[in-house]
């Protein structure tokens, strides 16, 4: 810490990071307790609520006594001690191993307030952290023995060429998919959703809603269908609607008859698992959406990256918002190999010379796969052979090199801004200026919103 860096947090006072205290009270379990549970900050003692120093001399035992409130804390916070000029620094940085508490509770930063969390706010909080996941909720309230759907379960077996040597408990709870209490049976939410004979009874916003719309807008619908089956129903009816409202043409090869969707089915499988495997089940005012437009197909869940997971790492890194579902579609062969599928859909699109997909992270995932010939304001035949096999239009229009690099990090991040490119690039920011600017007067890209808004590619 600098002069100039004190004065300035005098000058502004409290806030979500800062905090004054004029000496080591009981009270400052809460706020070490509210900076962990936050994003950190720093506690400065000797200064009052006025933002006037009135000092405080860093001791041994001083030290000692504010390590041992951190150590008393749930589970105990790491922090950093100093003095500078004549107050004492704590940093607390944000908490790995959220949440935390002290005797009174649990608190979290608000605004320039450390605030006692409620229950409900305690049981949100715990599942924005992950530390309660959905797929493994036991459901006392559902009679497993009328609910549970042996032939869905046999099914299951089958896809996943489990021999059916033990009985269907034993087998259950080996997959994860029931709790066994005193000798009593119950689905969790990952069961329920594979093996009840009715799943959408228990879990009302489960379902998958597929719609096909006339034009590219959603102003018209064609048809429109509510799969209510288990996720490996919905899954197989869901690419069923597709394959029944897209193209298709066929391709004779020495004997055999191939048929080949406009858009991958590859693509179109991985898009869907996604989607159900992935959502945010605890968000009970949206659905899986399944959207056929004229140029293109998408396809979204609720709920955006994975805690852990950013727009940098998605795609190389994998992360199970909902691990027993995930495994369970393993099992079952749907899903080849866990953290395959976004590449899977980008070679799938690729071989297929179609735009790579596009995804959006905010709050919903959505991955957009767009169809071939689908692009706007003169531009035909789409991308040839993707980023990497150069973009070529009616082999008129030639993208330069760093412009094609500009597409690639649109395509992993469409948010990203013009200093970040020009970050990633190495090159200063008018000259990413001139190549966003290039890709618009070609008609490649377009910018949607302002501040909060993103890049979308036409073709």
């Amino acid at each position: 810490m600098t002069k100039e860096e004190l004065e300035l947090i005098l000058k502004n006072g409290e806030g979500h990071r800062i905090e004054f205290k004029e000496n080591v009270n009981s009270d400052l379990s809460k706020e070490m307790v509210a900076f962990a549970n936050s994003s950190g900050g720093m506690i400065l003692i000797g200064i009052n609520d006025n933002s006037r120093i009135i000092g405080a001399e860093k001791s041994n035992d001083l030290s000692s006594k504010i390590q041992d409130i951190a150590q008393n804390c749930d589970p105990s916070i790491p922090l950093h001690i100093f003095d500078f000029e004549n107050i004492v620094v704590l940093e607390i940085p944000e908490g790995l191993n959220k949440p935390y508490r002290n005797s009174k509770g649990f608190f979290i930063r608000n605004g320039a307030n450390s605030q006692k969390m409620t229950t409900a706010e305690i049981t949100a909080f715990l599942q924005t952290e992950g530390k309660v996941r959905f797929d493994e909720i036991v459901r006392e309230d559902v009679d497993f023995d009328s609910n549970f759907d042996k032939k869905a379960f046999s099914e299951f077996l089958k896809l996943s060429s489990i021999v059916g040597i033990l009985d269907p408990e034993s087998m259950l709870q080996n997959l994860d998919s029931i709790f066994v209490s005193k000798e009593k049976v119950f689905f969790n939410n990952a069961g329920l959703l594979f093996f009840s004979k009715d799943p959408i009874a228990h879990l009302f916003y489960c379902s998958v809603i597929c719609a096909l719309y006339k034009g590219t807008e959603k102003l018209t619908i064609l048809d429109r269908k509510e799969l209510r089956g288990n996720l490996i129903q919905n899954v197989d009816d869901a690419l069923l609607f597709l394959k029944k409202h897209l193209n298709l043409r066929y391709e004779i090869n020495s004997t055999r008859r191939e048929e080949i969707l406009e858009i991958p089915e590859v693509a179109l499988r991985e898009a869907v698992i996604n989607a159900v495997c992935h959502r945010d089940y605890f968000e009970k005012g949206a659905q899986v959406m399944i959207e056929i437009f004229d140029n293109r197909v998408e396809i979204s869940n609720p709920g955006g990256l994975p805690k852990g997971l950013t727009p940098e790492k998605f795609g190389k890194r994998s992360i199970a918002r909902n691990p027993i579902i995930a495994n369970l579609f393993q099992r079952s062969r749907f899903i080849e190999k866990m953290g395959t599928g976004i590449n899977r859909m980008r070679q799938a699109m690729q071989q297929a010379k179609l735009p790579f997909p596009t995804f959006e992270f905010d709050g919903y995932f959505v991955v957009c796969l767009y169809k071939n010939s689908s692009a706007k304001g003169g531009i035909e035949g789409g991308i040839e052979g993707g980023i990497e096999g150069g973009i070529n239009i009616t082999g008129i229009l030639k993208v330069p090199d760093k412009q094609k690099e500009v597409l690639e990090l649109i395509r992993e991040n469409n948010r990203i801004s013009i200093d970040e490119v020009a970050k990633k690039l190495d090159i200063n920011r008018s000259a990413a200026q001139k190549h966003f600017e290039g890709l618009k007067e070609k008609n490649i890209i377009v910018r949607r919103g302002h501040r909060s808004g993103y890049w979308e590619i036409l073709s």
